[in-house]
């Protein structure tokens, strides 16, 4: 009879247990999101980080702009694949070299970003300061990229145009949500890498 109640007493706080690990995971992107402007994208994109990131900034910067490379790559790869195709594509004139420029400012950006990724997992106490101002400028750069791509497709009508902007803007609103991850990182001081 004891084994009989300590099983059930098992299966009642087994959920409980659960449930709170669920609710820790979801504060922890809900505290590092909450400084972003596209909060709902950046909890979808970074509650995959929770269990590693918990209360670090660190962390989550490098998180932000780790799943910003990943898409910006997936865009970069569309954007090459639309220039590459000569049948059926719907870029020409004005478009096509839009289209021309979107994907050298997605070089850029990429570049960017890269190189602010790197810096992240390289954080000195020693440097942190001039370090963030680096990967704060280079993440504004790769923002300043996205929106020059944008800029060329203004006042352009189709569905394959809307596309495009709708694919470029996503990764914009990711960006963006990593900036302010970034910036978040740097307010909180170099202490933060000794925890």
């Amino acid at each position: 009879m004891t084994g009989v109640i300590l099983v059930l007493l098992l299966f009642i706080t087994l959920p409980c247990s659960y449930a709170s690990q669920a609710k820790n995971r979801n504060n922890y992107v809900e505290d590092a999101c909450s400084v972003t402007r596209y909060r709902n994208l950046c909890i979808r994109t970074l509650a995959s980080f929770s269990n590693t990131a918990k209360h670090n900034p660190s962390i989550w910067a490098r998180a932000g702009v780790s799943v910003t490379i990943g898409e910006a790559k997936k865009v970069s790869k569309y954007l090459a694949t639309l220039k590459r195709n000569k049948r059926g594509n719907p870029f020409r004139g004005r478009n096509k070299i839009a289209l021309s420029d979107c994907i050298e400012s997605f070089q850029d950006t990429l570049d960017n970003l890269h190189r602010s990724l790197f810096v992240l997992r390289k954080l000195s106490i020693r440097e942190f300061t001039s370090q963030l101002e680096d990967v704060i400028t280079w993440v504004s750069a790769a923002l300043t990229d996205e929106d020059t791509c944008l800029d060329g497709f203004n006042e352009q009508k189709g569905n394959h145009v809307k596309f495009l902007t709708n694919r470029v803007s996503n990764v914009t609103y990711m960006t963006s949500n990593a900036l302010a991850i970034v910036n978040k990182l740097a307010t909180t001081g170099p202490e933060c890498l000794t925890n």
